[in-house]
């Protein structure tokens, strides 16, 4: 049923994943930049600067599942169905993190759940504030 939605939808389900560099929006690489120009939704980080989100078409659903100490807006497993729900619904969805979404992320994880859907998944590495500082 869903794959002849799908179908005649025309929809492509592709997650990307953006790591956002350690907080600076001019840090961000263009080709991070030009993945948010062509984002349906954005599933977004606490530590991004939001200005990035400048970046996405005025229509492009907006969803903030970060977490700091004490508080989160979604458990990772939620994260990771909302990411594999999104793909589904309207094709492209972008994971924004902060920094690189490897070290200290759970990128791996992510795109790990998000593949095994068979959903197709492109990674853009950013900055980390780790290596940024130094």
């Amino acid at each position: 049923m869903l794959k002849a939605l799908l179908m005649k939808a025309k929809i492509h389900p592709k997650v990307v994943l953006i790591g956002a560099g350690p907080g600076d929006p001019d840090l961000i690489t263009v080709k991070g930049m030009k993945a948010l120009s062509k984002a349906k939704v954005i599933l977004y980080d606490a530590l991004i600067n939001r200005d990035l989100l400048n970046y996405a078409p005025n229509d492009t659903l907006k969803i903030f599942v970060g977490k700091r100490k004490d508080f989160q807006m979604y458990t990772q497993d939620e994260i990771n169905a909302l990411l594999v729900k999104n793909a589904f619904e309207h094709g492209n969805v972008v994971r924004l993190k902060g920094g690189d979404p490897f070290i200290f992320g759970r990128g791996t994880e992510e795109i790990a759940h998000v593949e095994s859907f068979r959903i197709e998944t492109e990674v853009i590495t950013g900055i980390s504030s780790s290596m940024a500082v130094p």
